[in-house]
C-alpha cells in the first residue's frame, strides 16, 4: 500500500528532473558567444574627434530661430497667451523661475507744506 501523502508528481514538478523549460532556460544559457567583433579591441575602430562628438550631441536652441519666424506673422498673440507659453517651457526648479518683481515703494512725502511748519513754530513756540 502507498504511504497517504506520497503520490507520483507530475514529472515537470518532480526535483531530479527539471521538465522541459529548464532544459531550454539550459540551452540558452550554454549557447557560446559567437564568433564575431571582440569589442575589447581596438583593431578596426575609427578614432572619432572629440571635438566633433561634441558638437554632435550638443543640444541645440531654436529660440532665435522660432522667434524670428513668431515674429514675422502679421498676427500677435496676446499677452496673456505668450505668458503662458513661456511659464510652461520654464523648468520646475526655483533656478529656472525668473525672479518676481516687487513694486518700489515710493518714499512717503510729508502732507505738510513749509508754510504749515512755520504757522504751527509760531502758534507752539510763540514766535512771531
Amino acid at each position: 500500500l502507498p504511504v497517504a501523502g506520497r503520490a507520483k508528481a507530475l514529472p515537470g514538478l518532480q526535483r531530479g528532473r527539471a521538465g522541459p523549460r529548464a532544459a531550454g532556460a539550459a540551452r540558452r544559457r550554454k549557447r557560446a558567444p559567437e564568433p564575431g567583433k571582440n569589442k575589447a579591441t581596438v583593431k578596426g575602430r575609427v578614432v572619432k574627434s572629440a571635438v566633433e562628438e561634441y558638437h554632435k550631441k550638443r543640444p541645440v536652441n531654436h529660440l532665435r530661430e522660432n522667434l524670428q519666424y513668431m515674429l514675422k506673422g502679421r498676427l500677435v498673440a496676446d499677452k496673456a497667451i505668450t505668458e503662458q507659453v513661456l511659464a510652461q517651457n520654464r523648468g520646475r526648479k526655483s533656478k529656472d523661475q525668473p525672479p518676481e518683481k516687487t513694486e518700489k515703494k515710493k518714499p512717503e512725502g510729508t502732507v505738510f507744506t513749509e508754510e504749515d511748519f512755520r504757522k504751527f513754530e509760531r502758534e507752539y513756540f510763540g514766535i512771531p
